[in-house]
C-alpha cells in the first residue's frame, strides 16, 4: 500500500516574484505527466467539489494553448489560459499563465517532474513579471485539495493497471 501523502504539498516564496508548490507522488513520471497534461484528467482535479469545471481544453505543444474554467458554489466564473513555450513530455512544461480575476498579472508557469524509486516529485513554479502580481499569490484556496484529487486520480488509475 502506497502511503497517503494529501495534504502533503510545500508552498514556498523563494524571491519577491516566485512561488513554488512541490509535492510527491507514488507514481511513475509518466503517469503523474498526463494527469497534469489531458483535458480528461485535468477537469477532474482543476476545480474540486463544490466547484465544478465547466471548460477544459489543452493543446500540448509549442506554441499551443491551454484554458480551463470553473463555477464556484456561490456562481463565480474563474478561468486560466496561457500559450506553451516549452514542452519536454513526460519532465517539463514552461506555458504563460493568465488568470480572469487579475487581468493586468502576467507569469510563466514552470511545471517540472523528476522519479526516483516509484515516487515522482512534482514543482510547481509561477514567476511574476512583477511583486505586485505575485502578492495575489497569499492565499492558496484549492491547491492542496487539487493535488490530493491528482493523488486520488493516480490511486485509481494505478489500481485500473494491476
Amino acid at each position: 500500500m502506497t502511503p497517503d501523502r494529501h495534504g502533503s504539498a510545500i508552498i514556498t516564496f523563494p524571491n519577491e516574484l516566485e512561488v513554488v508548490i512541490t509535492r510527491e507522488f507514488d507514481a511513475p513520471i509518466a503517469l503523474v505527466f498526463d494527469v497534469l497534461t489531458k483535458p480528461e484528467h485535468v477537469s477532474r482535479w482543476g476545480a474540486t467539489p463544490p466547484d465544478r469545471m465547466t471548460e477544459c481544453s489543452i493543446d500540448l505543444r509549442v506554441g499551443g494553448t491551454y484554458h480551463s474554467s470553473f463555477v464556484t458554489g456561490d456562481g463565480t466564473v474563474f478561468s486560466f489560459h496561457g500559450t506553451y513555450l516549452e514542452v519536454e513530455p513526460p519532465v517539463r512544461t514552461v506555458e504563460t499563465w493568465h488568470f480572469n480575476c487579475w487581468p493586468d498579472v502576467e507569469a510563466v508557469e514552470t511545471m517540472e517532474l523528476q522519479e526516483r524509486d516509484g515516487v515522482t516529485t512534482f514543482t510547481w513554479s509561477l514567476t511574476f513579471n512583477d511583486q505586485a502580481g505575485r502578492d495575489h499569490m497569499t492565499g492558496f484556496d484549492g491547491q492542496q485539495e487539487s493535488l490530493d484529487e491528482m493523488e486520488n486520480i493516480l490511486r485509481t488509475l494505478l489500481t485500473a493497471r494491476d
